[in-house]
């Protein structure tokens, strides 16, 4: 479609709904699946009450997935930052008697050969190639679609649909507003924080919004943990893009979407999280009927502005 700044395919999307709310305090979401190594990983995290650094070292097992069965307890607690004995603790915690066991269950359970060697990349290199890895790791997560289908159609039935990110996450919710605003009827963006936000969150509740999307990235706000609490005290569901499965807007989250970001540079970079948002803007116009309709009239009406140069 010449002239617009995205699109909409025209297919079709089976129905999914949106799951009940859960106790989640604590416990990893269940929404990676597939068979990729961090898939694999991920599914022996999940059940299990994990401390916030037990989720730090699971974290750093998911985005390391194919290294970890070939690391010591010792190379582990220096990837995820912890002491040695909590690394031990952890494989204690999910049923091992040690570590050792814990890494030959994933020898046998996962064959990997080791991650190839980047050590004759330059730091610049390494970020980016650690930025592919990240959305190697998001390719493999959308082999099964449907919770970013679920979160499509909760978004696309809320009228109006707020969606929140602060500080490092503000341009995410900003650059998924502003295309939204093109085929929703009513998005609202809510990326200051302040006293502000919470009657925001309930103007758009009076308004008859159902649900909420969140962007959230590290280093966690606090005021994100508190204004999801807000908002699903006050009925909304809520989707959540985060950095992790383990980030702490998990156990407030009603659906969590993971995306890495890449930690190479002094700046984290979060290019699997946009494009995992620019994902869900798709699965959420597969299910707003008018979204074609509304793109071709903005198309009619930029030409005959004159809004871009051709």
């Amino acid at each position: 479609m010449n002239g617009t700044e995205s699109r909409v395919p025209e297919k079709g999307v089976p129905e999914h709904g949106v799951p009940e709310n859960r106790e989640q305090e604590n416990r990893v979401p269940e929404n990676r699946v597939g068979d990729s190594a961090a898939a694999r990983l991920q599914a022996l995290f999940e059940g299990h009450r994990l401390t916030p650094t037990q989720r730090r070292i699971a974290h750093s097992m998911v985005r390391r997935a194919a290294d970890v069965p070939f690391l010591s307890s010792v190379e582990l607690a220096e990837l995820a930052g912890v002491s040695q004995p909590s690394v031990t603790r952890f494989a204690v915690a999910l049923g091992f008697d040690g570590y050792p066991a814990l890494r030959r269950h994933l020898r046998e359970v996962a064959p990997v050969e080791p991650a190839a060697d980047s050590g004759s990349y330059n730091e610049y290199q390494q970020a980016v190639e650690a930025e592919i890895e990240n959305l190697r790791h998001l390719a493999e997560m959308l082999s099964d679609p449907r919770p970013v289908q679920r979160a499509g159609r909760a978004l696309a039935a809320s009228r109006p649909l707020p969606v929140l990110g602060l500080r490092a996450a503000a341009s995410q919710a900003y650059g998924f507003a502003y295309f939204a605003a093109k085929v929703h009827p009513d998005v609202r963006l809510l990326n200051e924080g302040g006293t502000m936000i919470h009657d925001r969150i309930d103007a758009a509740v009076r308004a008859g919004a159902s649900a909420l999307l969140c962007f959230a990235l590290p280093r966690h706000p606090r005021e994100v943990v508190d204004t999801l609490t807000y908002a699903k005290g006050a009925g909304l569901t809520v989707v959540t893009v985060a950095d992790s499965a383990f980030a702490p807007v998990a156990k407030v989250s009603d659906l969590l979407l993971p995306a890495a970001v890449g930690t190479g540079l002094a700046f984290d970079t979060a290019c699997a999280p946009m494009l995992l948002g620019r994902v869900l803007l798709e699965a959420m116009c597969d299910d707003l009927p008018d979204a074609q309709s509304r793109l071709e009239d903005f198309d009619t009406q930029a030409s005959a502005r004159g809004l871009f140069v051709e």
